[in-house]
């Protein structure tokens, strides 16, 4: 039951603290604890990865902590909660300790060891909470019993542990059936009930695609005191960067849209999810084709009035953010770059498209940048092995970033780059606007049509695989010609 999260200076509304106007009744939580040495421990309510403190107990001469006052506390999960501090890092994190339930009595007394695990738990006055830890002991044996069944069937005793894993099964569903016909009235049990999961049909063909659909089945995402729980929290993690971790930007937003659609009009439920999914598909992170998830929440979400929380400056920028990052999204049309070779004349001018090649890999680097160089290095050696097989499909346009001219030009020479070695100011676009090229190394790969079908930095050994992988999925492109080659002599001021 251990978490460990960043404090939130957030505090909830009003109705939280005072009970939607009902006049305040007295509270009275005693926390009775061993080997804890806290000064102080916090009272406080999950919201999201954070906390929300609520309420803080100085520690008494016999160890306990007393929280009391006058409030009307939520029938809702609760933690309680100490801070660390790390004296090295300079650092202040809350870390829960346990959570429990208030859903009826707001006087009574929880004891355990310093371990709190559920089964350590010892409640007086609030049953909700008793039958709470009691249920996750029992989960928490079973499990470590499933465990120890799992190795022992890889042994010699294997159908022995796999009856008994039957026997264990059956008997954890009808715990289940009866300790929910006992406590069904209580929240802990709706919410055990809410957060299942569904049931995938044994009849259904495609059972991935049933479980991402009916992923949300059985959970009211218009009731937003689900936000305070753990659970949700972890279930909209798991959802988008758990079940849908390796599906295409496409299928995301298709999930996207229709999870959000079952809490269309609950601005509170809205924000919960977008500002805590929308950052994670932004361009900082390294998988593929996410940041196109990004701009659809904004286009769609944003610059729609979905999000009545932002203010105009909020939404104005991510419009800017939005305009900028399409131009190198996966699927878009790379701009032409035209800039001199390592001459620096004028009439030595390369174009990124204009290549015999059907591929062209933009590669943004700097000779004064370790990582770059290893990266370089690493581009030389397949480019010069596909070179000697006569199998290169690709031509690197090689364009030296943010560099003096003359030690980039010294560097190109030295370690004899076999690329399109262009730099300098001789260029005919601002490709940092054009590219979103925001550090070195930097790599977009443009197909035939030259439109990009990667824009993330991947190793050079990976090149040739992914090149085959994108065939195999887009067979159109095998056979295809470079739309803006042409076999004749090429424009004055172009060198092919």
């Amino acid at each position: 039951m251990s978490r460990s999260f960043l404090i939130s200076v957030a505090v909830l509304c009003y109705w939280m603290w005072m009970g939607d106007g009902v006049q305040a009744q007295s509270y009275e939580i005693t926390l009775k604890t061993e080997k804890i040495q806290d000064s102080v421990l916090y009272i406080g309510q999950h919201y999201r990865d954070e906390f929300v403190i609520l309420d803080s107990a100085a520690r008494r001469g016999d160890g306990t902590f007393v929280f009391k006052g006058k409030r009307n506390w939520q029938r809702s999960v609760y933690a309680f909660i100490r801070k660390e501090i790390n004296k090295k890092k300079k650092e202040t994190k809350m870390v829960g300790l346990s959570d429990f339930v208030i859903d009826g009595s707001q006087k009574f007394t929880i004891a355990s060891d310093s371990s709190f695990r559920p089964k350590n738990m010892k409640v007086t006055g609030n049953e909700a909470c008793k039958e709470m830890y009691a249920y996750m002991a029992t989960i928490t044996e079973a499990r470590a019993e499933a465990k120890s069944l799992g190795e022992r069937m890889k042994g010699a005793d294997s159908a022995v542990a796999r009856k008994e894993q039957q026997a264990l099964s059956e008997r954890m569903t009808s715990y289940e059936k009866a300790v929910w016909e006992k406590n069904k009235k209580q929240l802990f049990f709706q919410l055990v009930k809410q957060f299942s999961g569904p049931e995938v049909p044994d009849e259904v063909e495609n059972k991935p695609i049933y479980y991402r659909t009916h992923y949300w089945d059985g959970v009211d995402l218009k009731d937003h005191t689900l936000i305070y729980t753990p659970d949700l929290f972890n279930k909209m993690n798991y959802y988008f960067f758990g079940v849908l971790y390796h599906a295409d930007a496409d299928t995301i937003c298709r999930y996207v849209d229709m999870t959000l659609q079952k809490m269309e009009g609950d601005s509170t439920m809205m924000k919960y999810f977008i500002e805590f999914i929308a950052p994670r598909y932004y361009r900082s992170t390294k998988n593929i084709g996410w940041d196109y998830v990004w701009c659809y929440l904004v286009e769609n979400y944003y610059l729609k009035g979905r999000c009545p929380w932002a203010t105009p400056g909020d939404i104005e920028n991510k419009r800017k953010q939005a305009r900028f990052l399409e131009k190198s999204l996966i699927g878009a049309y790379g701009q032409e770059l035209i800039m001199s070779d390592t001459t620096q004349l004028e009439s030595h001018r390369i174009s990124s498209h204009r290549q015999p090649q059907k591929y062209v890999i933009l590669w943004f680097w700097d000779p004064d940048c370790h990582h770059c160089q290893e990266q370089t290095a690493a581009l030389i050696d397949v480019y010069n092995k596909l070179e000697a097989e006569g199998n290169r499909m690709f031509e690197v346009y090689a364009v030296g970033y943010e560099a003096d001219v003359n030690k980039w030009k010294n560097y190109v020479k030295k370690h004899n780059l076999p690329f399109k070695n262009v730099g300098g100011p001789n260029v005919n676009i601002d490709y940092q606007e054009a590219y979103n090229v925001h550090g070195a190394p930097t790599m977009i790969i443009l197909n035939a049509d030259r439109q990009i079908i990667m824009n993330k930095s991947i190793p050079a050994s990976s090149l040739v695989p992914f090149i085959e992988q994108y065939e195999k999925l887009h067979p159109e492109q095998r056979d295809r010609e470079p739309s803006f080659w042409q076999k004749r002599v090429p424009p004055t001021g172009y060198v092919d």
